[in-house]
C-alpha cells in the first residue's frame, strides 16, 4: 500500500484552522476523494508528523482544551469513516502533549487524565467499529464502498457520506460536524425508507464530548434532500462524527395483540 500524503497534509491542514475559516477551507476535505481509488492508499498519521518541532496531534488542534480533544476525536472518526487503511503513531492513541522523542519512553502517565482516556476510548471503538462492519474494509479500495451524500456544505463545515459493504444492508452512512455548533434539524437524504439508528458518535460523554446524541430511532420522512426523494432529520453534535446504520423498514414492527399479551 501506499501513504496518502495528499490526505495527510490536507485533513491536518483543515483541522488546525480555526473553525470559524473552515468554511473557505472546504475542498481540503473533499479533494481526496478525487483520486482516493488511484492507489492501495493508506492514511498516515505518522511519525513525520509529530517531531522536530511540529508539536503533537493533540497540540495541533485548536481552541481550548475540550475543543482540542474533541478536534483529535472528530480527526479520527473522520479517518476511520474514509476510505483506506489507517495508521496512528505512538502515542496519538492517548494524545500525548509532547512531541514524540525517540530517548525517551512515551508518557503513559498522562493516560491517568480523563481527557486523555477518551482519546484512547475513541480509538480503541473505532478499531471495533471497523472490525465489525463489513462496510468499512470490503470495498476499501475501490469507489464501490462510497458515496457522496453532501460535500458542499461548507457554510456550516459538515460533510456527509455513505460507506458500503458487499450486501446493502451493511451501508453505513457518516456526518461529521466540523464546527463547535449543534446543529439541530440537520437534513440528509437517504436511498432506503424506514429506520436508522446512532451506532457511533465521537461526542459521547464516555469519550469527555457534550453528550449531544440521536438517543432514539430516526425515521425517514417524505422530505427531499440530497437527490434523494426522503431524508432524516438529525442532531449534529459540535466537532463531531456520528455514525448511522439502517435498522428496519416500516413492515418490520409486528404489534403485540391482547390476546398475545394474555390481557382482556
Amino acid at each position: 500500500m501506499k501513504w496518502m500524503m495528499g490526505w495527510m497534509h490536507d485533513s491536518l491542514g483543515y483541522l488546525q484552522t480555526d473553525p470559524i475559516y473552515r468554511k473557505h477551507r472546504q475542498g481540503q476535505l473533499t479533494f481526496s476523494m478525487m483520486y482516493a481509488f488511484s492507489e492501495k492508499f493508506t492514511l498516515p498519521l505518522s511519525h513525520d508528523e509529530v517531531v522536530y518541532g511540529k508539536g503533537s496531534l493533540i497540540n495541533k488542534m485548536p481552541g481550548d482544551n475540550w475543543q482540542q480533544f474533541a478536534n483529535l476525536r472528530l480527526l479520527y472518526a473522520y479517518m476511520f469513516g474514509h476510505p483506506g487503511a489507517k495508521m496512528i503513531f505512538m502515542g496519538g492513541e492517548f494524545a500525548q502533549r509532547h512531541e514524540w522523542q525517540h530517548d525517551f519512553s512515551l508518557d503513559w502517565h498522562e493516560n491517568n487524565n480523563p481527557d486523555h482516556q477518551g482519546i484512547q476510548r475513541v480509538v480503541r471503538d473505532l478499531n471495533s467499529l471497523y472490525q465489525q462492519h463489513p462496510a468499512l474494509y470490503e470495498h476499501n479500495f475501490s469507489h464501490e464502498g462510497f458515496d457522496w451524500i453532501n460535500a458542499d456544505d461548507a457554510e456550516k463545515s459538515v460533510i456527509s457520506w455513505t460507506r458500503k459493504g458487499i450486501k446493502e444492508e451493511d451501508s453505513l452512512i457518516f456526518v461529521a460536524n466540523f464546527s463547535p455548533v449543534v446543529w439541530k434539524n440537520y437534513r440528509i437524504g437517504v436511498p432506503k425508507l424506514g429506520f436508522y439508528k446512532e451506532i457511533f458518535n465521537s461526542d459521547d460523554l464516555y469519550y469527555g464530548g457534550s453528550d449531544v446524541r440521536n438517543l432514539t430511532e430516526l425515521e425517514t420522512a417524505a422530505i427531499p434532500s440530497n437527490r434523494q426523494t426522503h431524508s432524516l432529520s438529525l442532531k449534529l453534535p459540535p466537532l463531531a462524527v456520528i455514525v448511522l446504520k439502517f435498522s428496519h423498514t416500516y413492515g418490520w414492527y409486528k404489534p403485540v395483540t391482547k390476546k398475545e399479551t394474555g390481557t382482556q
